[in-house]
């Protein structure tokens, strides 16, 4: 066999394709007989061109797997000899390093059988030599064996890393730096015990100072592993980094930094600082780099890719990428730069750093949308100047980045519509269609949360629309029909003129078929569906049925954005028809199932094995699936399923939701699909399903609604006979402490309490205990989405706890309470201190802050509530309480104070004798909320409201002389009207009591409850209580109240005559 596989293998390198496939063949055959492997490893050894040596080594690796256990003894201890040999004599690197490869797999089954103990003891001698060529590889062999042997390292750590120390910083061999560097990325991708990993850290200056010298020989592939490497130490949870983080900050900036390297290893370092401020932000701060990074990734906003570049490593999106990611994490140190950075380059002659500087403004308008809103005009100014430059690309910049604040700078931004729209609108005239796109872009962002402000614009502004539809190149129309779709969603009802219209223009985008079109059949698909909720089921459900086949026939199209498009269109047309969608369950329902059912699609790039040299051996199979699985470089879902299986999930809890018990045959599959959901990996489907299967449920109790025992029937649909794989309240439960993401586990909680809400305690009874203790471990911080990810010490701005997240959990306490009333008690017990940790100041001896202001709004608001549930239980907790709302009184946030005023009412209220000693503090704190200084009416409700309690608890304790006056003064409410019936049911008790106080004011109790008895929006309870007190004015006074009536106008005249005692 010998000799014929030489021949085989000089025949299989020649240039003749037909030569070739011959051997091909011949070697596919011999590769079956275990002898082929004794043979390769002499040509190995012996043939005299590397070609042929590496060609053996490669052929050996593929097959030594397969045919190792079939070989004596004495062939197994031939071959590892030949390999050593190979290695430690071989004068051609890339034989060596095929050599090598093929030593990893034998020891993959040789070392932990005891079959080649003196394997180690040789590398290290190896590593050891003074020979260039055995330190390297050596050093390769390390890093190979790490991927097979790994284990059998562990008791020689210390000494591997010693020795890879010593071997980076080799001053003889630039090889063998490279070498060490390449191994140091193996082992610390091997390295999972935390304190191993840590002793990485002392490496850092001997891979900067390698990666440097590489990038100054031009070895640019190389500095790479350096990049690599930090990438591992920075995404560690371990603290690898200590203050090495600056000198990592200065390497990558020097990189970045650098024009004249490619724009790969540009990027690379971009990515470092990008990774560093999203997993090591705490660290940025302590080491001051913050400023130092800002001061490299602003101007680089001006650096653009070269037409023949990749635009995905374009200096200007990957620093964008690194100020959005700083802006999340650090706003108040980012923000000041950053805007000093704008306003001077605003004013540059440098066109490029005049669009760069409203480029970053847009960029850190999520992250830093608080200190921005305070900045607004400044801002604005800038913005708003730099959409009038005479430079296209600074125009466009700038309407990108009013689309931005309209995303995030909310509800302050529509503040100023009167000033921004008009530019916008102007902007829509722009003689560039890059211009006109992002300012469609702007405007529909806009738009979308105007609500009645738009209406002075809607003519204008359709008419510029409805001509750009139908005058426009295809991307200019898309953009358009996103506008139009937001003006609608604004406008409401005063939208219908413009619907028809619209919706005409719509039918020919809906028939498109050409692939190049379908992303504006989708834009049209959504748009049919936003104006339908405008146009309303009456004017829509006749003209409907066009639409939706046409809808139903772009399945058919294989485009996945369509579909994720027409998703959101059924889930509209539902809404909008509520039970009469039902006709239209079996052609949408198997779509959604459809595209719930998807492959995920990941698209996968992989760097392929080390036989770039020799690229036609795919016809010889390895036996060696482990080794032979190709590295996986990068991982990236397709975005478009991803999208497309979030819409029809949300789409199926919509079906669900409108029409209830029609959806009963789709309910089982339907709940399979949302309980695997929930366990999905991307958190947009997870969210979707977490909402859709509270409207499952809704459906569900729709069908026993003629059964007697619907609780029972409510906790047989929460606990599970119809959810095979597991019950919803557990999929809540496992949600709230073991998701990720906060948005998500915020979703599970208001479901939670929305279960409570419409079934009640006993439905949730058997799973109180659990849903206690998820609740415990998030007022904690303790669950999975509130786990710090960085390593350094944190700051109390640095609490990575969420508004949104923990309003959703601070709403399950006042569910809880509301199901069980006083027996919600000894829960509440266990939640309090936990609870109050978000309200209070922190131990003064430490010398820290208070909590943030949304902290203390959501706890005030959250004892509000549990104190008007749960009752007198509450009086235990007076004294921790009170204090903290007495002092949100004077608060600056108005939310806070509203908060506040019903928090100090309801503990009065329910507190009883415990709040006496308050009551002289509560006066003083409310009433600067009476006066013409409180800009909020709501706030002042709240006040009325609080105050209307204590005088119901504890008449005797309230100067009713010095309070009913200013009392009297701010009713009847303004806007607040669930605090009717406290405060009108004061007035009237005090009225019906003959109280003398209240009485002497008989005037403005007349003037009160005409305003009370013609309001729309009081309830017939209120005016009910009203008139009965009127009655008795009425029976006291008689006709001494007639000058009073007159005074009335003659709509109030009536209102209250009506309640006067018939004669």
């Amino acid at each position: 066999m010998a000799q014929s596989l030489e021949l085989l293998l000089i025949q299989f390198l020649m240039p003749d394709n037909d030569a070739r496939r011959q051997a091909e063949e011949q070697i596919k055959r011999l590769a079956k007989d275990p002898q082929v492997v004794p043979a390769l490893a002499q040509h190995l050894r012996t043939a005299k061109t590397p070609n042929v040596r590496q060609l053996a080594a490669v052929l050996l690796r593929k097959k030594i797997t397969g045919h190792w256990a079939k070989l004596s003894p004495q062939l197994k201890l031939l071959v590892k000899q030949s390999l050593i040999e190979s290695i430690t004599m071989e004068h051609s690197p890339p034989v060596r390093k095929a050599s090598a490869n093929v030593v990893s797999i034998i020891a993959k089954y040789a070392v932990p059988a005891g079959e080649w103990p003196d394997l180690l003891p040789f590398l290290f001698q190896c590593s050891q030599s003074a020979q260039e060529d055995h330190r390297e590889v050596a050093l390769i062999l390390f890093s190979s064996l790490t991927e097979t042997i790994g284990n059998a390292f562990q008791p020689h750590y210390a000494g591997l890393q010693a020795l890879f120390l010593k071997c980076l910083q080799d001053d003889t061999s630039n090889r063998v730096r490279v070498a060490a560097l390449k191994a140091v990325g193996s082992f610390l991708e091997f390295t999972i015990d935390g304190d191993e990993a840590i002793k990485f850290r002392q490496f850092i200056p001997s891979i900067l100072n390698v990666a440097r010298q590489c990038l100054s020989s031009g070895d640019e592939d190389v500095a790479i592993i350096a990049f690599e490497i930090f990438d591992e130490l920075i995404e560690s949870p371990a603290p690898l980094l200590g203050d090495s983080v600056k000198s990592i900050v200065q390497f990558s900036l020097e990189v970045c930094s650098s024009q004249n390297l490619e724009p790969n290893t540009r990027h690379q370092a971009v990515q470092i600082i990008s990774w560093l401020a999203k997993y090591k932000h705490s660290s940025l701060k302590k080491y001051n780099l913050v400023i130092p990074i800002l001061q490299v990734m602003c101007p680089l906003l001006a650096e653009s890719a070269d037409a023949d570049e990749d635009d995905d490593l374009a200096p200007d999106r990957a620093a964008a990428e690194v100020i959005d990611t700083m802006a999340l994490n650090l706003s108040k140190h980012v923000f000041p730069p950053v805007f000093e950075f704008a306003s001077l380059s605003s004013q540059s002659t440098n066109p490029k750093f005049r669009e760069a500087s409203v480029t970053a403004l847009g960029v850190v308008s999520e992250g830093c949308l608080e200190l921005m809103k305070g900045k607004l005009e400044s801002v604005l100014h800038i913005v708003l100047g730099a959409l009038r430059d005479p430079e296209q690309m600074v125009r466009g910049a700038a309407s990108f980045a009013l689309g931005q604040f309209a995303e995030h700078l909310q509800p302050e931004i529509m503040s100023h519509y009167g000033t921004v729209l008009p530019c916008i609108l102007n902007a829509l005239e722009d003689a560039s269609d890059e211009v006109k796109e992002k300012s469609y872009y702007a405007l529909a962002a806009f738009c979308e949360d105007m609500g009645e402000e738009i209406l002075p614009f809607l003519d204008p502004l359709m008419g510029k629309l409805l001509a750009a539809l139908q005058n426009s190149p295809r991307n200019l129309q898309d953009t358009c029909m996103s506008a139009i779709g937001s003006v609608a969603t604004a406008a409401e009802q005063a939208f219908i003129p413009y619907a028809e219209r619209v919706l005409e223009l719509m039918k020919s985008f809906m028939v498109l078929t050409n692939d190049e079109d379908l992303r504006s059949r989708a834009r049209a698909t959504e748009l049919v569906g936003i104006v339908a909720m405008s146009a309303g089921r009456v004017r829509m459900e006749p003209i409907l049925p066009p639409f939706m086949e046409a809808a139903i026939s772009g399945f058919g199209l294989e485009f996945s954005e369509l579909r994720e498009y027409t998703h959101g269109f059924f889930s509209n047309v539902a809404e909008m028809m509520d039970d009469s969608f039902t006709q239209y369950l079996p052609h949408v329902v198997p779509l959604a199932f459809a595209s719930c059912n998807l492959d995920d699609g990941s698209a996968v790039d992989i760097i392929e094995s080390d036989d770039e040299n020799i690229n036609a051996f795919g016809g010889v199979s390895s036996d060696d699936e482990a080794h032979d699985e190709p590295t996986v470089r990068n991982i990236s879902v397709r975005t478009g399923v991803l999208d497309e299986k979030a819409a029809a999930t949300q789409a199926l809890g919509l079906f669900a939701l409108h029409t209830k018990s029609s959806f009963a045959p789709y309910l089982e599959k339907a709940l399979k699909i949302l309980v695997r959901h929930s366990g999905y990996f991307h958190e947009d489907v997870r969210l979707q399903a977490i909402i859709a299967l509270k409207s499952i449920l809704t459906a569900a109790h729709a069908l026993f609604q003629s059964q007697n025992d619907q609780q029972a029937k409510a906790r047989e649909m929460l606990g599970g006979a119809m959810v095979d794989t597991d019950t919803v309240m557990d999929i809540y439960i496992k949600t709230m402490t073991g998701d990720d993401d906060k948005e998500v586990v915020a979703q599970a909680c208001t479901s939670v309490a929305d279960i409570i809400k419409d079934y009640g305690y006993t439905a949730i009874e058997p799973y109180m205990s659990q849903l206690v203790d998820a609740t415990l471990v998030l007022l904690k911080e303790e669950s999975a989405c509130q786990q710090l990810k960085d390593d350094s010490d944190m700051d109390d701005d640095d609490t990575e706890h969420d508004e949104v997240l923990m309003d959703a959990v601070s709403d399950l306490l006042p569910a809880f309470a509301k199901s069980m009333g006083s027996h919600f008690a000894p829960i509440f017990a266990n939640l309090f201190e936990p609870l109050m940790k978000f309200g209070v100041h922190y131990q003064l001896i430490l010398l820290k802050a208070s909590r943030p202001l949304q902290d203390r709004t959501m706890v005030v608001a959250c004892l509000a509530e549990v104190a008007q549930e749960m009752g007198a239980p509450i009086a235990g907790y007076v004294d921790r309480v009170m204090p903290l709302a007495i002092k949100e009184l004077a608060s600056s946030d108005a939310t806070n104070r509203r908060n506040a005023a019903f928090c100090v009412g309801e503990l009065c209220k329910n507190g009883r004798e415990s709040t006496l000693k308050y009551y002289g503090d509560i006066l003083r704190g409310l009433f600067p909320l009476f006066g013409e200084p409180e800009p909020d009416d709501a706030v002042r409700d709240n006040a009325a409201g609080a105050v209307a309690r204590m005088i119901m608890a504890h008449p005797q304790s309230v100067p009713l002389n010095q309070v009913l006056p200013v009392f009297l003064k701010v009713l009847p409410l303004k806007e607040d009207h669930e605090e009717s019936m406290a405060v009108d049911s004061c007035v009237s008790t005090l009225v019906l009591s003959s109280n003398q106080q209240i009485l002497s004011l008989v005037p403005e109790l007349v003037n009160l409850f005409a305003q009370v008895a013609v309001s729309p929006v009081e309830t017939p309870e209120v005016k009910a209580q009203v008139g009965i007190a009127f009655e008795h004015l009425i029976s006291l006074y008689g006709h001494q109240m007639q000058p009073l009536l007159s005074n009335l106008s003659p709509a109030h005249a009536s209102a209250l005559g009506a309640f006067a005692p018939k004669s």
